[in-house]
This record gives structure tokens, C-alpha cells and sequence, in this order.
């Protein structure tokens, strides 16, 4: 009954990288296309596998039959059968379904649940559940992309860990409560309200809980111990999608030392001669201690000649470079103009592993902030607030599918867990032809005692499937137009 379309759902909030795209389309783009359609695939194998395995598995547990239980849609390249149930994969990768007994009855045969309509056991038929088995059956396809999304989370927090920094200060701001408790660069917290400190992380969470509070941070400075009391105060911040709120803060962050990590060749770091592991002590003779600051700095000055002293290998170098302009758009797609070089700072980032229990909560934490985000974004986009531009389709996922894959088995994962939240969301919005669209005939049904008419729910099915295909084609056209400038298209 329940068919899910993947490449529909996720098209909503896939978002736009002209960078992938362009390495699609560069070297190698044959060998990286088949590597990034196989990364999709897999992904949406997995995707779909689980959706349906929620529908088959409820299905079963209120004692309804199952037909067919398909990956895919279309003719089948491969089947069996154990029992009454099909099993099969089909040509169409696009989605899946369970097909149950009795699904398709309807009309008199909901009045009289006695019917045995068709030869099918009444105690079987889909239709003759109860609404609340009907309900979770339904209902168990996106909440089990939810469970995936928070056990895969949850593995790698265990497994890998977060990411986290060493416990040293980095760039301190003027007039911020750090500054104002003497916390410098380079101190290195050592504990924190008299409890040990191993990680930056220990520090952010504890200032986010401490309500305003003021915190006794033990700090290493020049081989000294020092007592630090600092009081977080609610600075101004911005939403992932640019809109204010307010938020404790220190005024400082880890420490990152200036030293290059990465050259990007054909950036004007790499024409100045800049290279890996050179040690930036300075930018226009003004003394750089952090990688922030150099970082902001550079951003500063576009298109501005600037002369950077740099310690290689023990010697101090003078190094001419002018930033490249470039622009920086915000989530609600707003540009600005930056500066650029093409260098990346050498990584100091470790990873904090979680005993079983810590991550599982983290990982649910993590699935419903991810959800938060999620549903703010499809109403930004209904609103006209993010633009729609920003939607992406089957083209897309892959070239993301395929770019996080390469990046390793932890970014991927990542990737599938996200992707996951996105469909459970999105199969779960009030129109016909997902989830959400037979829930919706459901609370109707409660409400008025009996189901809509046969008529009604088919009119509403061809409208939600209109509906799809239209997100489908814009997405695919904006899929098209990154990849081709749109005034080529119509040439």
C-alpha cells in the first residue's frame, strides 16, 4: 500500500553546490559519475529497505497479510517467496512498497467487515483493521527512518566520537566576559567547576547549561596555575537560517595556530609560493596568534595586496598575496564579498568518544535537532523565505551522495542519516500519495465515523501525484541549470 518516493521527498531540501557540480563535469567525470551514482544508490537502497521494512514489520505485528514487500518499482529482476509474502527487487530504484491483503478494498466492504471479499481472510484484510492498526502500520514507515537516523548517529558517537578541539583558548573577544575574567590565548582550561576538562566541548556545553551563571575555570598559563571565575552573557547570534536570537557566551573559542594546512592550487596562495605547514606570525606587520584572526582578516580585504611574514622552517619569509573576491551566501541565499587565498588550517581536531549510553542519547538529540531544522526549512521554503532555487533533485543527491562517499565511511553515514530525517519528514506531510496523505484520510475517517469516499480519495491521490511530479521537474530543472547556465538552455 504505502509507496514511497525517495527522489521526490529528498529533492525538497537537497541543497545547491555549484562545486559538485563542477567536479562532475571535470576530470575523470565518467569514473565519478558511475562512483556517485552507485553512492546514491546504495544510500536509497538502504533508505527505502528500512521505510518499508517499518510498514512490513507492523503490518505483521497486528496480524495483516503482505503480499509483496518490493525494492523498486516496475518489472522484477529478482524475487521469492517464503510464505504468502513476495520478496523482490525491482528495475525502478525511485522507491518501494508493501503490498498488502486487502488494501484495495473499499465501500460497502469497510461497512460490513464480516465480507470476505475476493477469497481474502477477513482477519488478514488491511481494510478491516481497526484505525489505530491501520495507523501505526502507516505511521511505522517514517518512524523507522527516524530510528535509522538516531542509531547511526549514535554508532558513530560510540565508535569514532564528535568532533572536538584540545581545551585551549584561542581568540578571546574585546569586552566579552572572557576577556573581562583575564582568560588569554593559549591558556589551557584543565578543569571546570572543579570537575577535569579533556575537550572544548566539556567547556561549550557547560557555559549553554550554566543559565547565566559563572563558571570556575582552572587554567595552565606559562607552566602557572591560575583560578578564573567567568560569567557567560547573552550575546546576539544568528539561526542557521540568518534570523537573530540571543545566546551564552564566553567571548572566546579553541585555539587554532596559524599554520597552513592545505594549498589550493591555483588560489593565490598558492601563486604567492604559501605552503603546507608555514607558520603565519603576522599580516601587514600586525601580529596574528590565532587562525581566526587571520582568517577574518583576509575575508576583510578583497581584491587588497597584502604582505604576510611566515615562518618556514625556522626562517621568517615576506609573502606578497592579494585575497581573490569571492562571495558568501547565507542560508537565505544573501551575498556578500569576502576575500580569499585557498589555504585551510592544519587540523587539530580530535574525536570524544561516548560510553553507549551518552551516545545514544546524543543521538537522538542529534535526530531531533536535525528534524527541527528540517521542518523550519520546508516552511522557508513554502514561505518564500529560503529561495527555491535552493531545492534540489535526483542529479543533486547523487553528486552529494557520491562527494560525502568520498570523504569516508563516517561523512557517508552522516549523509544517510541526514537524508533519512528528510524523507521520514517529508513522507509524512498531508499530501495523497505519501504517508502523511493516508494519515490525514485516517483523522478524517475518526472524525467523521467513516472513511472519505472512494471517488474523493482518488481525486485527492491524482492531485497529490500532480503535485509530486511538479517538485519533481522543478527539481530536475534546477538540477539542469547548475550544471548548465540557464540561458544556454533555452538557445
Amino acid at each position: 500500500m504505502t509507496v514511497v518516493s525517495p527522489l521526490t521527498a529528498l529533492a525538497a531540501l537537497a541543497a545547491s553546490d555549484g562545486v559538485l557540480a563542477a567536479q562532475l563535469l571535470g576530470g575523470g567525470a565518467g569514473s565519478t559519475a558511475v562512483f556517485y551514482v552507485g553512492s546514491a544508490l546504495v544510500a536509497l537502497g538502504v533508505l527505502i529497505f528500512v521505510h518499508e521494512l517499518g510498514h512490513f514489520l507492523v503490518a505483521k505485528a497486528v496480524g495483516v497479510g503482505v503480499e509483496r514487500f518490493s525494492l523498486g518499482f516496475g518489472p522484477r529482476l529478482w524475487s521469492m517467496r517464503r510464505g504468502e509474502t513476495e520478496y523482490c527487487v525491482s528495475i525502478v530504484p525511485l522507491g518501494g512498497y508493501v503490498k498488502m491483503l486487502g488494501e484495495e478494498a473499499h465501500g460497502e466492504e469497510l461497512i460490513h467487515p464480516t465480507t470476505d471479499a475476493g477469497g481474502i481472510d477477513p482477519a488478514k484484510s488491511f481494510v478491516l483493521k481497526p484505525l489505530w492498526a491501520r495507523f501505526l502500520i502507516v505511521f511505522a514507515g517514517p518512524a523507522m527512518n527516524f530510528v535509522l537516523a538516531a542509531v547511526i548517529f549514535s554508532l558513530i558517537f560510540a565508535a569514532v566520537g564528535i568532533p572536538d578541539f584540545d581545551p585551549v583558548v584561542g581568540r578571546v573577544l574585546p569586552d566579552s566576559a572572557a576577556a573581562q575574567a583575564d582568560l588569554r590565548p593559549r591558556d589551557q582550561v584543565v578543569a571546570l567547576n572543579g570537575r577535569l576538562v579533556k575537550y572544548w566541548g566539556e567547556i561549550e556545553e557547560a557555559v549553554a547549561a550554566s543559565g547565566g551563571d559563572a563558571l570556575r575555570l582552572t587554567v595552565m598559563r606559562a607552566g602557572a596555575r591560575h583560578e578564573v571565575t567567568v560569567t557567560p552573557r547573552r550575546v546576539p547570534a544568528r539561526t542557521p537560517f540568518g534570523d537573530p536570537t540571543e545566546v551564552l557566551s564566553l567571548g572566546a573559542g579553541p585555539y587554532f595556530a596559524p599554520i597552513v594546512g592545505e594549498v589550493q592550487a591555483g588560489m593565490p596562495a598558492a601563486e604567492a609560493g604559501l605552503q603546507a605547514q608555514d607558520r603565519i606570525l603576522a599580516l601587514n606587520g600586525r601580529p596574528i596568534e590565532t587562525w581566526d584572526e587571520l582568517a577574518e582578516a583576509i575575508s576583510k580585504v578583497p581584491g587588497e595586496a597584502v604582505t604576510l611574514t611566515v615562518e618556514r622552517k625556522g626562517q621568517r619569509l615576506e609573502v606578497a598575496v592579494t585575497p581573490r573576491v569571492g562571495t558568501e551566501r547565507d542560508p537565505l541565499g544573501n551575498e556578500t564579498q569576502v576575500g580569499r587565498i585557498g589555504i585551510a588550517r592544519s587540523s587539530s581536531q580530535t574525536y570524544r568518544r561516548l560510553d553507549p549510553l551518552g551516545a545514544l542519547w546524543r543521538g537522538a538529540r542529534r535526530t531531533w535537532d536535525v528534524t527541527v531544522l528540517t521542518l523550519v526549512s520546508i516552511w522557508k521554503l513554502a514561505t518564500g523565505t529560503i529561495a527555491a532555487s535552493n531545492i534540489g533533485g535526483p542529479l543533486q543527491i547523487g553528486m552529494a551522495a557520491g562527494q560525502q562517499a568520498q570523504q569516508g565511511l563516517v561523512s557517508y553515514a552522516f549523509f544517510v542519516a541526514l537524508i533519512s530525517i528528510n524523507l521520514a519528514i517529508l513522507n509524512l506531510l498531508p499530501v495523497p500519495m505519501l504517508d502523511g496523505g493516508h494519515l490525514l484520510f485516517f483523522v478524517i475517517e475518526a472524525v467523521l465515523g467513516r472513511p472519505l469516499s472512494v471517488r474523493k480519495r482518488e481525486i485527492a491521490q491524482q492531485i497529490g501525484l500532480a503535485l509530486l511530479m511538479l517538485l519533481m521537474v522543478f527539481a530536475l530543472f534546477n538540477d539542469i541549470s547548475r550544471l548548465v547556465p540557464v540561458g544556454k538552455l533555452f538557445k
